[in-house]
């Protein structure tokens, strides 16, 4: 069994792989992250040519931390000979492939990253006062400290629980993109970013292929993701004070009513599928159909055709369609389980009503409020500052600050004009 470190961190996406740079020029904390994977790899499904991420460069691993770090964005340009490149190229938001191959940089510069290494069980040794991990390996770690980073699965609707056919979700989406297009119809079924990037990637190429191609979506309309300044400062300490102290039910109906602030379109995205629409439609009637307002209430696929059989209902008109699919892009996003490797450890966790994690201000869920800490779990507790990159240093700042028991990075408090309580 191995030496017991300072704390163990399960699970490496961008939010713990932060922890990680941030964490490793500190002497007096030793920290270990497991990861599955075998290599560092953020939603490579999503590769496609020209995306980019939705946050600027500055919500990179450590800068709104550090800005002195050696693991910066900046560094990783610069070790690569790309930092006047990215200069000249006059945009804050970097490619999602190169954000992703800076993470991958930053990864292999710290020792304490074991790749290829699945937990399959947490267990709590209540008379040394440690968690004990154990991997698939057969590997053993412990630590009187854990950091739950393990990410959010690709969520299908219930709808679409085990279908059958080869539906995929836009996680795999540029795997299966070639097959899809051999397919005389397509449809897309999701509301945001990624559902967005694929239709106008499928538009792109509905001439040269021949499909039919629609997109589905429940919400009213294609909503644009609100970006505007002050919206931003709600990303902020302040606001996640605000929202962290309301009642659990004022949170719900307050999170519901924000998806526009942090799952909606790129403005410019919207105008570009309206604009390639606009230039196709000039030379004939384009082969596709845009339903918003649209839920998918069940589905269902005949193996001898091929054929999806979507059960679709207009909400406003409470009327009631079907639409016929040889191919069916689920792209509806990603929703946090509760890794089943946490089983011995419940009783150790405070669970809200809902059967939630009951995730503190400094985002402990322990019945101690210091001994397990999350990373993007406490959307329902913290508001939709949880997913946000540019929010991620700041909660490493406070987690290493619970870790240590001292201020080793400046934590902000205020950094708002708003104010958003009495």
């Amino acid at each position: 069994m191995s030496t017991p470190h300072d704390f163990l961190a399960i699970g490496l996406g961008p939010f713990n792989l932060g922890l990680a740079c941030l964490t490793e020029p500190l002497p007096d904390l030793n920290g270990l992250f497991l990861e599955s994977k075998p290599d560092f790899d953020w939603h490579s499904g999503m590769f496609l040519e020209g995306s980019t991420l939705q946050t600027p460069f500055l919500s990179d691993l450590v800068t709104l931390a550090d800005p002195t770090s050696p693991y910066s964005f900046l560094n990783y340009l610069k070790e690569s000979g790309r930092l006047y490149s990215f200069y000249i190229r006059e945009s804050f938001y970097p490619l999602r492939e190169e954000y992703n191959d800076y993470c991958r940089w930053a990864a292999a510069r710290i020792p304490g990253i074991r790749f290829g290494q699945t937990v399959t069980e947490v267990t709590y040794d209540e008379r040394a006062g440690v968690y004990e991990v154990r991997t698939a390996t057969g590997e053993a770690h412990r630590a009187p400290r854990l950091v739950l980073g393990t990410g959010t699965p690709p969520f299908v609707p219930a709808a679409c629980e085990g279908l059958g056919g080869d539906v995929v979700h836009n996680s795999r989406y540029l795997e299966a993109k070639s097959a899809l297009q051999r397919k005389s119809s397509i449809t897309v079924v999701g509301s945001g970013q990624s559902a967005a990037e694929i239709y106008h990637d499928l538009l792109q190429d509905i001439d040269t292929h021949g499909y039919l191609l629609n997109w589905v979506t429940r919400s009213p309309r294609f909503f644009p993701l609100e970006y505007t300044k002050l919206t931003l400062e709600m990303t902020s300490p302040e606001y996640v004070d605000y929202f962290h102290a309301l009642p659990p039910p004022v949170r719900d109906a307050l999170g519901a009513s924000q998806k526009n602030l942090y799952k909606g379109i790129n403005s410019e995205l919207i105008n570009a599928i309206f604009d390639l629409l606009y230039v196709k439609n000039r030379r004939g009637e384009v082969p596709t159909r845009l339903l918003a307002n649209t839920s998918l209430e069940h589905a269902r696929h005949d193996p001898g055709s091929g054929t999806y059989t979507l059960g679709l209902r207009r909400r406003e008109q409470g009327r009631d369609l079907t639409l016929d699919t040889e191919g069916l892009v689920l792209a509806t996003g990603y929703r946090y389980r509760v890794p089943e490797f946490l089983a011995p450890v419940r009783h150790r966790i405070r669970w809200d009503a809902r059967g939630r994690y009951d995730v503190s201000r400094d985002y402990a869920i322990d019945v101690t409020g210091r001994g397990i800490y999350v990373q993007n779990a406490e959307l329902h507790t913290h508001g939709f500052a949880a997913p946000d990159l540019g929010m991620a240093a700041y909660r490493n700042s406070r987690i290493i600050r619970e870790l240590l028991g001292r201020e080793h990075y400046r934590v902000e408090k205020a950094i708002a004009f708003q104010e958003f309580t009495v």
